[in-house]
Order: C-alpha cells, then structure tokens, then sequence
C-alpha cells in the first residue's frame, strides 16, 4: 500500500510519496521579488499551478503508481475553524483529480498536522502519534506551541502558547530585509551567527508560554544602527527567538510533565535554536523535513487508510 500526498503553501509547492516505511518529497520554494517579504495569494495560486506539473514529473518517474491506495492534500493552514487560504485549493483540485483517476479515496488534513507528521517521521518518532505530546510549529507565518493528542489516526492539535503577534518567521525575515538578504532569510542569518562575537540578548519576556516578538524587531533594528554589522544582528535576532521559545518550553514542561517535545516547522531547522535547546532533549527532524514538505501529508494519508 502506498499513498501520494500534496501541499501547497504559501512558501512551498511540494508532492510526495509514501509507502508506509519510505518516502520521496519533491519540493520547490515559491520565487519571491527581491526586497519584498512573501507573496501575494494570488501569485502563489499561480505558482503552484506552474510548479506543480514539473514536480509531478520528477517523483513520477522513478515510483509506480499500481499501488497507490489514497491521495492525501493539506486543505488549509490548520484545523481550527476559519482556517483559509487559497494557495491550498491549488493542491486539492490536483489531489482531487488524481483521486478520481485512480479510483481512490481522497484524505484531507491541515499544513500544521502535516508538519507534525513529517517530524515525527523524520526523528524515527511515529509512536507519538498515539499519545499526548508538545508540538512547536515555528515557521514563516505560524509560531505556535501545541498540545498534541491522538485523534483516530491524525493528531489534534491545542495551542497553549507561542507568539502574541509576529512569528518568529516574520522576525527573521524582517531581519534579513534590514541586513538586504535574500528571502527567504533563514537559512542566510543561519550562516552568518556562528562568526559572532557577541553573546548580546534582549530576554524576551513570556506570560506562561506567550510572549511578543513585535518589540523586538524594534530591538534589532536597533541594535543594527549601533553595530552596523550583519553578522552579529543576525546572531542578536536568533538568540532572541531561541531565548523566547526556551524560556515558554520550560514553562511549558512544568504545566505538562514527562511529555516530549516535538519542533517543526522552518524555523525548527536553524542550528543555532537546536543548539540552544539541547538540555530539554527535545526531537528535531532532519532540517529538509522540517522547512513545507508533502511527507508529513503522505504520512497521515497511509496511517488513515490504515484505521
């Protein structure tokens, strides 16, 4: 039994295969303008709609689809009422079409839940699937901490912290777009931390697991004015995120003992925040699962037809 799934963000279009132990995920990034921090809805429905063909043609043609079983598709950006966003009706109508061709059932779930899932593939972790659990999902739009429970085969996610404003993604790449790099920043201020000299950091301050990150864009700015140096404001701002997401983790650990915690997301696979985050024995999966993918989709897609 095997299963194909899509997701298509407003950062990624992505297509994957999974087979219940092994997986292929065919991804490409959405092309943004220079100087400008994302696109716009209808620039990324176009792009998935050019991007998704050439993908298809890289995973299809060195898998079989003879066994394919069920079409998994992300349908929005969480599994929370009012969740939308129209870059994801790209990936169902292509889902949807497969699904009919193939005489197969069609499973929807959310980018979050596949984020999740992809994860938890990736660190070797599927068991935690079936049992309460802590989830960061830190990306470009989404900074969130979660309770994660098992729900018939997906996993129900409960925010119980994160950002009260910006995500950690916007920061960063606000960040990149003070110091003119690239966007995407993160994997740019990645590169650039560890030539620091400079241990500076504004302690972000965290009511339970909730703090602000919108001061300390202020903060970076600063600090840049006074510095005038990319490398150690790019090592500023990720201290900060890291101090953040520390600091609410810990909190978190005492509200709810003994349970692990997961990180995913693109901003999970910057080096600094994994080093930072050592002590809590936290899983990380590899960095190309944790930045949009399909996998976590594909994942979900067979463990459904498997209930």
């Amino acid at each position: 039994m095997s299963v194909i799934g899509f997701d298509t963000s407003n950062y990624t279009t992505s297509i994957a295969f999974f087979d219940g132990k092994d997986g292929v995920n065919c991804s490409k990034l959405l092309p943004v303008r220079e100087g400008e921090l994302g696109l716009r809805q209808s620039d990324a429905v176009f792009q998935h709609i050019k991007g998704l063909p050439e993908l298809s043609d890289r995973l299809f043609s060195h898998i079989s689809m003879k066994n394919v079983t069920a079409v998994g598709v992300s349908t929005r950006p969480r599994a929370v009422e009012g969740s939308y966003m129209p870059c994801f009706n790209v990936g169902f109508s292509h889902a949807k079409l497969l699904s009919d061709a193939l005489c197969v059932p069609l499973v929807t779930c959310s980018h979050q839940q596949g984020h999740i899932a992809a994860s938890l593939w990736s660190a070797g972790r599927l068991d935690l699937m079936d049992t309460p659990h802590l989830a960061w999902h830190l990306s470009g739009g989404t900074t969130e901490l979660l309770l994660i429970e098992p729900e018939n085969g997906n996993v129900k996610c409960a925010c119980i912290g994160g950002t009260s404003d910006i995500s950690a993604g916007q920061l960063i790449d606000r960040t990149g777009q003070l110091l003119n790099l690239p966007f995407p920043s993160g994997k740019h201020l990645d590169s650039l931390w560890r030539d620091a000299n400079n241990k500076d950091v504004f302690k972000v301050k965290c009511q339970d697991c909730t703090f602000s990150l919108s001061g300390v864009q202020n903060k970076v700015a600063a600090y840049f004015d006074t510095c005038n140096d990319k490398t150690e404001t790019a090592a500023y701002a990720l201290r900060c995120v890291c101090y953040a997401v520390l600091t609410a983790t810990k909190n978190a650990q005492m509200m709810y003992p003994g349970l692990p915690v997961v990180f995913s997301g693109g901003v999970a696979s910057n080096s600094m925040l994994r080093e930072a985050l050592k002590s809590l024995d936290p899983i990380f999966s590899a960095p190309e699962y944790s930045t949009d993918n399909a996998m976590g989709v594909a994942v979900l897609t067979h463990r459904l037809q498997e209930k």
